[in-house]
Formats: C-alpha cells, sequence, structure tokens
C-alpha cells in the first residue's frame, strides 16, 4: 500500500530497504558553497537533477560543468544529469549553495551518462483554471531519452492555486497490455509559498479510502491505486515525479471508469498521456 514520508533528515529518503517501493531510489542532496557530494548506486540508473544553484558534475570522469541555471523550483526549467547504473558520481558545488535531487531506478543495463538541458526537456500544459485542473507537467527524462536510458521516468509538475493533479484519477499497477502498465511511482511535494499545503488521496477499486495533507518536504510512495491530488488555493504546488516500469518504460493510465468521461472534458489529457508512453 502507498507510503506516507513526512518532511524528515533520514537520508537516502528512499533506499533499498524501502518496504514499498523496489525499483525506486530518492534522495536530496543539499551543498553549502563549494560543498561536495559523492555516491555510488550499484543497483540503479539515476538522473541528478539540480533544484536550485550551480554544480560541476563527474560521471565516472566525464565532466558536466555549471549544471543548473535556476535560483528555484520557481525560477525555470531543470537542468540534469544523466547516470548510469553504477557509476561513481561526484557533485561539486560553484560557488553558492544548491540542492540537488537524485531521482533513481532499478535498471540492468549500462548506458552513456548524458546531460539534459532546459532547453531539451519536454513540457505539456494541461487543465485549465475553469475546470481546476491546470498543471504544466516538464518532462526530464521522457520520451526524448527513449534508448539511452532503462525504465526510468523523471518530471516536474506545476499546479495552479486550487487546482487537481493526477486528475482524472487515474492508476498504473497492474500490466495488462495496452491497458495498463506497472509502474512504480514517487511524489515529492513542494508549495510556493512554503507554508503552503494539499491533499492526497489513494484508494484502490475495492479498498478504503485514504486522505492525507501534504505539506512543503513530503513525499509520497506509491506501489498500487488511484492516486488524485489537489493544492490549497492561494498557493502554488509542485511535485518532483519519479515513475520506473516493472516491465517496459512507456506509462499507460489506467483511467477509474466512475470518472473516464472527466478525460473528454479537460483538456490536454490526451496530450498528457502520449508524452508518458
Amino acid at each position: 500500500m502507498p507510503e506516507f514520508i513526512p518532511r524528515s533528515e533520514q537520508r537516502p529518503i528512499v533506499g533499498t530497504s524501502s518496504r514499498t517501493l523496489d525499483l525506486i531510489y530518492f534522495d536530496l542532496v543539499t551543498l553549502p558553497a563549494d560543498g561536495w557530494d559523492a555516491r555510488r548506486l550499484p543497483l540503479h540508473e539515476s538522473l541528478y537533477v539540480v533544484l536550485s544553484g550551480q554544480v560541476d558534475i563527474e560521471v565516472d570522469g566525464i565532466s558536466f560543468e555549471a549544471v543548473g541555471r535556476r535560483a528555484d523550483i520557481w525560477g525555470g526549467d531543470a537542468d540534469s544529469v544523466y547516470a548510469p547504473v553504477d557509476a561513481i558520481v561526484r557533485i561539486s558545488a560553484r560557488g553558492g549553495p544548491a540542492e540537488i535531487a537524485v531521482a533513481g531506478g532499478i535498471c540492468d543495463t549500462r548506458y552513456a551518462p548524458f546531460r539534459v538541458t532546459p532547453d531539451e526537456v519536454d513540457a505539456v500544459n494541461v487543465g485549465s483554471p475553469d475546470t481546476h485542473s491546470q498543471r504544466r507537467i516538464v518532462h526530464l527524462l521522457g520520451q526524448r531519452q527513449n534508448g539511452r536510458c532503462g525504465n526510468l521516468l523523471v518530471s516536474e509538475l506545476y499546479a495552479g492555486e486550487g487546482c487537481w493533479s493526477g486528475y482524472p484519477p487515474h492508476k498504473h499497477d497492474t500490466e495488462d497490455g495496452d491497458a495498463e502498465t506497472l509502474h512504480e511511482e514517487l511524489y515529492h511535494y513542494r508549495f510556493l509559498p512554503e507554508s503552503g499545503f494539499g491533499s492526497q488521496i489513494t484508494y484502490d477499486d475495492d479498498g478504503p479510502v485514504k486522505i492525507l495533507m501534504t505539506r512543503h518536504g513530503d513525499t509520497l510512495l506509491l506501489d498500487r491505486g488511484y492516486h488524485p491530488t489537489v493544492t490549497s488555493p492561494g498557493h502554488r504546488g509542485y511535485i518532483f515525479t519519479i515513475l520506473v516500469g516493472k516491465h517496459r518504460r512507456g506509462l499507460i493510465q489506467r483511467f477509474d471508469p466512475a470518472h473516464q468521461h472527466l478525460t473528454k472534458t479537460i483538456p490536454g489529457i490526451d496530450a498528457m498521456r502520449d508524452k508518458f508512453k
């Protein structure tokens, strides 16, 4: 069942000992000015996403310099570096503090490292203010990287004030041909201002409904079920999203049949689905 991790100093936030997720790794690296971090993930390919500041990233001796072009997550699209499974990665802050998200997925093939600049991300706008479902999904590791990595998908979602995302409710916990894929998922929430909050709903077809209050810095581990989320009015919402496919890379969502009709009334749903496939 889904697991909720409140704001915590535990590191890594999700590692190989997770009781909920088998495929996903997630950590946040906070560096002081001129600070550094080094790590090796023997089982996971990974994407190092600069949330704020600027860093140099070295992957198995290959250097990617001055990665990061925004002051914070609200200041533009991300700059990222992909590291293959079992790579030795060193991150060094460039003159100021920096925060980096490390998104990992189980992988048994070793690919070459590469950079995804802000000019290379793939964004899609979904929903509208009228339908209270406005959000922008920025794919950092998506279709454009097919063939260059395993089953890891990474994106940043920006939700409008008082708007729903993950909506209409959908799930992806069963491998079923062209109808649905089995993908684990992780959400990491931020808000602007940081006092903002939201609600995360999870439920199965035949199970109880669980409603959680989400705050700045919380994380959800999702192995099954429908999972719509909403941001409170007066606050902008942000969700750092990791998806890893059990059997394939492309994601196919199955919408709750009770709400399937909403896919025809909310703009951009088909475009959103196509971007994940």
